[in-house]
């Protein structure tokens, strides 16, 4: 398997699109509202809208250079527009029309001839024929005008430097003053037989085709709610993910709003999604369907906190909520609250109708349920409602990583049933509406199954969930995964795996995420515990999430399995001190005419080569030999070989756990690779001798850690900054025969002529 991270495009596949492409159109505005756009035909585009303030304002917007795809697929950067004619049908309702103060205005922001930045503000109704609702619109960017009445407040526009236009659509009612609109307000535009015209209007796009692969995509809508599906889709498809995607519908772009209390707060009047929600997704689901993507559709506790009810949220013991540390952030629901849980089934089936009415298989995850914990360990079991449920007046648990007595086990106890029953009742009010949906449950491994807080999975990872529970148990550890920790991961994955019974064939598994760009590095260890969840024999493998993916030009590909390079067995013939050890270097050495030498390391390490065959000391050893080479297929596999005079990391055979270097600890670093010096030369040790290994960190003996192939090491929890990690251990040496024969003669051999066996020092690091 591998990986590459794109920066930008090079001599990759390419096409072309006509500038204005529908698919290629973002939206932006500001809370409370909600707007999306969707493409309706190869030529036209659709806005949906709800307005609830006087000065909401929703903005449609194209952009010359291209922010959102992924860098091998994302359209040439082009600010020049003044060899392009744009023309459309601008039909809409619910926003104001075309000839009224307020109407639609294109907004061009850039600069001027002399480079100064400025913003123009086209009039749509200047250039339009046909009523305010539905007239036809045509602008030539050589000479288009801004000002609202022509030509007397004209104000000639430069094209020749545009960095983005967009449409400004303001609701029916639109004052501009800080206030509530009367009630909210439904709105859509839509622009039909897009045209442009002239030598600017076509760009170059990204057109690679990466093979399909065998991992999957998950992504969210609150990461690309201002995209339209198609273009988020073509990402997914041209990148070579299959199968299933992970759609996590978020939790913050979703809901209706109702106004109470000088705020906005979740609302089930007049239906359960808001409207734009609703058609993006149609359009999602319809477009998934036809390219041949499944949906698994996600939905967690999570609810955006300016919009939640003060009584639907989880709160520790002092009446604060738990809050996620987004920024926002969002408030965590209570499993105890019946309206905040309600109202999640009503979701959860809004969300599953919109997949059967698009003829997908409805598949549905529960994601990462849970009782948060503050970062000082102070649990949220202690809303109005938890302790209604708890019996009026639990017990207080100060730190969930403290020591625990009886009562705040049994505490513990019934938080985690009330979590599994809130869970089993939103899997049960999704078959209501699908009979038979999939249901899978999602649960984040480094919280549930915290080592600092050994008695939390009580509570966060109840029995309750146990197999026959859910169809699918979900695990995802991206802290773990992004920083490499594989023995975390495979002791979360073991623990999970005996305590909810779920076969690893009924587990999938989330590779992911990187939060920041500059963290793109994590993406070498995250793809590689993708591929080591597939090894695992996982149903499917998902990275999180697509977002990151085309930010950071993330691509993965799948490599022809090579034939099978090292078998690890042990050269059959114990070797004598006659067995010949070469040690070579390869030096390039330039004498000047004066005799001085300039003298440079061609390698960074000797490698050894070997003459084995004075180890052979009777027939038995001749088969035996034979048999090996043939089974190795000469030189093509190589082996292990115990180096009769180098063996050990330290004098002689001995091994104590301060032999050995192996680097300095950071807090954060948890693999370290096993190595032995010599001088200033260090050998990589990739073949270390099982069960021989010993660690020391500051010189303190300790077992917290897995030995993984290739020699490196893997802290349960990372070396504190500035401690110096140490080790000592056997090893062998990794070697291959040298040649493609192998000639023994009996009856030299008889005579005491030794054959000759040469072998040859791989390097593996």
């Amino acid at each position: 398997m591998g990986y590459v991270l794109h920066s930008a495009r090079g001599h990759q596949d390419r096409d072309v699109i006509s500038r204005f492409d529908p698919r290629f159109w973002t939206v932006n505005f500001p809370r409370p509202m909600m707007a999306a756009v969707t493409t309706t035909a190869p030529d036209a585009l659709r806005v949906d809208g709800v307005f609830y303030r006087a000065d909401d304002l929703a903005g449609l917007i194209w952009e010359a250079e291209d922010r959102y795809d992924h860098p091998l697929l994302a359209y040439t950067t082009d600010r020049d527009f003044r060899g392009c004619r744009l023309s459309f049908r601008w039909r809409s309702s619910g926003v104001l029309a075309l000839d009224v103060v307020n109407g639609p205005v294109l907004t061009i922001e850039g600069r001027d001839a002399e480079g100064k930045a400025r913003s123009w503000y086209v009039r749509l109704w200047n250039y339009a024929e046909g009523t305010p609702e539905d007239a036809v619109v045509s602008i030539d960017f050589a000479q288009v005008d801004g000002g609202f009445l022509l030509p007397g407040e004209a104000d000639p526009v430069f094209a020749g430097d545009i960095d983005r236009m967009f449409v400004s659509l303001a609701p029916s009612g639109y004052t501009g003053e800080d206030a509530d609109l009367a009630a909210p307000v439904e709105g859509w535009a839509e622009m039909s037989a897009i045209r442009c015209e002239g030598p600017g209007s076509v760009l170059d796009i990204g057109a690679v085709v990466v093979p399909e692969h065998g991992l999957s995509i998950a992504s969210g809508y609150d990461d690309s709610y201002n995209l339209t599906p198609a273009r988020l889709l073509r990402n997914a498809l041209h990148l070579g993910y299959r199968g299933d995607i992970v759609h996590y519908v978020g939790m913050s772009h979703y809901f209706r709003l109702e106004a109470n209390s000088g705020g906005f707060y979740v609302s089930l009047n007049g239906g359960v999604l808001n409207a734009a929600c609703a058609a993006w997704h149609r359009d999602f689901a319809g477009r998934a369907k036809a390219l041949g993507f499944g949906v698994i559709w996600s939905l967690s506790y999570e609810l955006f906190d300016q919009h939640c009810w003060g009584d639907w949220k989880q709160r520790a013991f002092d009446g604060s909520p738990g809050l996620t540390g987004w920024e926002p952030p969002s408030a965590l629901l209570s499993p105890a609250h019946d309206g905040a849980m309600g109202y999640l089934r009503q979701v959860a089936q809004a969300f599953v109708a919109i997949a059967g009415a698009a003829g997908l298989a409805v598949q549905f995850q529960i994601g990462e349920p849970w009782w948060w914990v503050m970062p000082d360990g102070r649990p949220c079991l202690y809303d109005a409602a938890a302790k209604a449920a708890f019996g009026g007046d639990p017990v207080e648990i100060a730190s969930v990583r403290e020591p625990l007595d009886n009562d705040q086990l049994a505490l513990l106890d019934q938080a985690g049933a009330m979590l599994a029953a809130s869970t089993l009742a939103l899997r049960d009010a999704v078959r209501d509406v699908a009979g038979e949906a999939v249901v899978m449950l999602l649960a984040y491994l480094p919280t549930v199954l915290d080592p600092a807080a050994p008695e939390l999975k009580r509570a966060n990872m109840p029995v309750g969930w146990a197999r026959p529970a859910f169809d699918i148990l979900q695990l995802e550890d991206y802290d773990w995964a992004a920083s490499g920790n594989v023995a975390a991961t495979a002791r979360g994955v073991a623990a999970a795996q005996v305590r909810l019974g779920y076969p690893v064939g009924a587990q999938h598994y989330f590779a992911g995420f990187v939060l920041k760009p500059e963290d793109a590095a994590e993406w070498r260890a995250i793809d590689a515990a993708a591929d080591a969840a597939r090894a695992r024999g996982v149903a499917e493998t998902f990275v999180w999430a697509l977002p990151q993916v085309l930010r950071d030009g993330y691509v993965h590909f799948d490599e022809e399995s090579d034939v099978q390079a090292f078998d690890d067995v042990l050269f059959p013939v114990a070797l004598g001190r006659e067995a010949e050890v070469a040690p070579e270097v390869s030096t390039a050495i330039v004498t000047s005419a004066g005799g001085h030498e300039t003298r440079n390391a061609d390698w960074a390490a000797a490698r050894t080569r070997y003459d084995v065959g004075p180890g052979v000391r009777s027939e038995a050893d001749i088969a035996a030999l034979l048999a090996f080479f043939r089974a190795r297929m000469g030189p093509a596999r190589g082996f292990r070989l115990r180096d009769p005079f180098d063996s050990a990391s330290g004098a002689g055979d001995a091994v104590a756990p301060g032999d050995q270097l192996l680097g300095t600890g950071d807090g954060t670093t948890v693999s370290f690779a096993l190595v032995k010096a010599y001088g200033e030369s260090a050998r990589r040790i990739t073949r270390p001798v099982a069960g021989s290994v010993r660690v020391a960190v500051d010189g303190v003996e300790t077992q917290g850690f897995t030995l993984e192939p290739g020699g490196q090491l893997v802290f349960d929890n990372a070396p504190a900054e500035g401690t110096r990690v140490t080790a000592g251990f056997r090893f062998d040496v990794p070697v291959r025969f040298a040649e493609d024969r192998l000639s023994v003669n009996r009856a030299t051999f008889m005579a005491g002529a030794a054959p000759s066996v040469p072998l040859i020092e791989l390097r593996e690091d």
